[in-house]
């Protein structure tokens, strides 16, 4: 993809955040800014992904480890075909698949469930581990934020 085409794209995830965010009265949409042109080039453009086999095993993996800036993945997710872009609008309903963080049982396309911060990356580090260890040629993305880069389990990880 170009880069105008990926601009595009990430200032469409920036109009669904503040829409959804907007509507459900409740979430973080600086953040979910901030991270738009990030998830544009990682979902369009880098990662291999197959939106109508969300498991499927030779996919590349992508874990939100601020799991509360949740809107810009969801709507990278539903920009992508995971899941029709109207279901958007239930951000944080009840019985709808896209709650306050990433459900990896409930949305599809998410890797890992996160929320408490710092722990993403060592679910992500697992996850590398066990493609190398299986012979897997698969990347694996971690997004963390800048307050959770200074918990123990951050160092650990990475150090791993």
């Amino acid at each position: 993809m170009t880069v105008d085409e990926l601009s595009r794209i990430a200032n469409r995830l920036r109009l669904d955040v503040v829409e959804t965010v907007h509507d459900a009265g409740d979430g973080h949409p600086g953040p979910c800014m901030s991270i738009a042109d990030i998830m544009s080039v990682l979902f369009f453009d880098e990662m291999k992904l197959d939106p109508a086999n969300p498991h499927w095993p030779e996919r590349d993996r992508f874990v939100l480890s601020k799991g509360h800036v949740n809107p810009g993945l969801y709507a990278v997710l539903a920009q992508r075909g995971f899941f029709d872009e109207s279901v958007l609008l239930t951000l944080r309903q009840p019985g709808s698949i896209l709650q306050g963080h990433p459900n990896m049982n409930l949305t599809p396309g998410v890797d890992l469930s996160t929320g408490s911060l710092g722990q993403g990356i060592s679910g992500a580090a697992g996850m590398a581990k066990g493609a190398k260890y299986l012979g897997k040629d698969i990347n694996v993305y971690a997004l963390l934020g800048d307050g959770e880069i200074a918990e123990g389990q951050v160092w650990e990880a990475s150090e791993f």
